[in-house]
């Protein structure tokens, strides 16, 4: 029985907490591919760790807790994620996805699903009318991010969620950017929630990971099936490091704000700034919306700089924040999303939604703010042609 109320809590004593048998406070980690059985048909709850690992399932248990859900799956990464949640579907299904998504997830639709009968249609999910006119009756499912990888584009989850339901398709909310600790879209109405865990989850760039969430048993029941057909799981040793960084997802996540809210701030007042993407932001698309579904805006920005700005100028001065792709780590990184995140997006697809040439994405890190915000004054005058 929970002796806890706040999530805060649940971060740490989540799940499975530490060991009944030698009292340790921690997860061991079952390094282990098989178990003995006490005979024919007769095992202790594990057979093969393909399909069952105590680590593992430590760490399932524990995000099935955080985002509220009925169960939860650990992957070998965020794309082994999405797609086995892909393959809930089949041939002549169609799935409608966000207007402005991680470039990895149109790749796998485009260039691997499609090739299985599996269609998408890209909608503005921001607008109820335009995503209704999308649902047409062959839509089993609707993707969405909120905020959207990289313009922060809010969608309205419990909105979606209700014009969905009528469908009779389902919704699947990737949650990477904002985590159970901000958002949680099972509460709102989603069915499925996604984390690239590799990012804030791991928060310290030295894992790759996946984790789904699902609301009903039903669900559960074919996505272990998939999971265990498919065998894209997490290893022992990455699940128990991801257990470890989820532990002080909180204290992370409250400094990855504070800075990214100053630092949001100082690049909308800044002379050489054209444009600033953060839903924290009181004039930002989606703010109000933003604010009933999530705890604050997270810790993405994006910005473009004015004409006679050079961004290659920009990328090469900074000292201190990194140019790299992936985000959510505590070191704070930049990157160009038009060649680099959704490189794989075709060119008059990332213009039609506003991902522009110019585009820049910065992952706040929990560094000293005044620090990061140097780095971004004396990059900007650098890059000054």
């Amino acid at each position: 029985m929970k002796n806890y109320e706040y999530i805060e809590s649940a971060l740490i004593h989540g799940g499975i907490y530490g060991d009944e048998r030698t009292g340790a406070v921690n997860t061991p980690i079952y390094q282990t591919s098989t178990y003995m059985q006490d005979g024919l048909g007769k095992n202790r709850g594990y057979e093969y760790s393909r399909t069952g690992n105590p680590t593992r399932e430590a760490l399932e248990l524990l995000i099935a807790e955080l985002e509220n859900g009925e169960s939860g799956f650990a992957f070998a990464s965020g794309m082994a994620a999405i797609t086995a949640v892909l393959s809930l579907f089949k041939s002549g299904d169609r799935i409608v996805i966000s207007s402005n998504v991680y470039g990895g997830t149109f790749r796998v639709l485009d260039k691997v699903f499609q090739n299985f009968g599996f269609s998408y249609t890209i909608a503005d999910t921001t607008d109820l009318t335009a995503l209704s006119q999308a649902l047409t009756p062959d839509v089993k499912a609707v993707l969405i991010e909120s905020p959207a990888n990289p313009l922060l584009t809010v969608t309205d989850i419990k909105a979606v969620a209700e014009l969905v339901k009528k469908r009779e398709a389902l919704l699947v909310v990737d949650n990477t950017f904002m985590t159970p600790y901000i958002q949680r879209p099972l509460e709102l109405g989603a069915d499925i929630v996604l984390h690239s865990a590799t990012k804030y989850l791991g928060g310290h760039s030295d894992l790759i990971a996946g984790l789904v969430v699902v609301r009903s048993k039903e669900l559960g029941e074919r996505l272990h099936f998939i999971q265990n057909a498919t065998g894209g799981v997490l290893q022992p040793f990455d699940s128990f490091l991801l257990i470890r960084s989820i532990k002080t997802l909180s204290v992370r996540m409250d400094r990855h704000v504070e800075n990214a809210v100053e630092l949001a701030k100082l690049l909308k007042e800044h002379e050489a700034v054209k444009t600033v993407y953060y839903p924290g932001l009181p004039d930002a698309q989606g703010y109000d919306i933003n604010l009933k579904q999530a705890k604050n805006g997270g810790a993405m920005i994006s910005f473009e700089l004015k004409e006679g700005y050079s961004i290659n100028r920009f990328f090469e001065s900074l000292k201190l924040i990194a140019l790299a792709e992936s985000l959510g780590g505590v070191e704070s990184l930049v990157c160009h999303p038009a060649t680099m995140t959704h490189a794989s997006i075709p060119r008059e697809i990332r213009e039609k939604v506003g991902i522009t040439d110019g585009l820049i994405r910065l992952s706040v890190g929990i560094e000293h703010g005044k620090d990061l915000a140097a780095d971004l004054e004396q990059a900007i005058r650098e890059a000054k042609q």
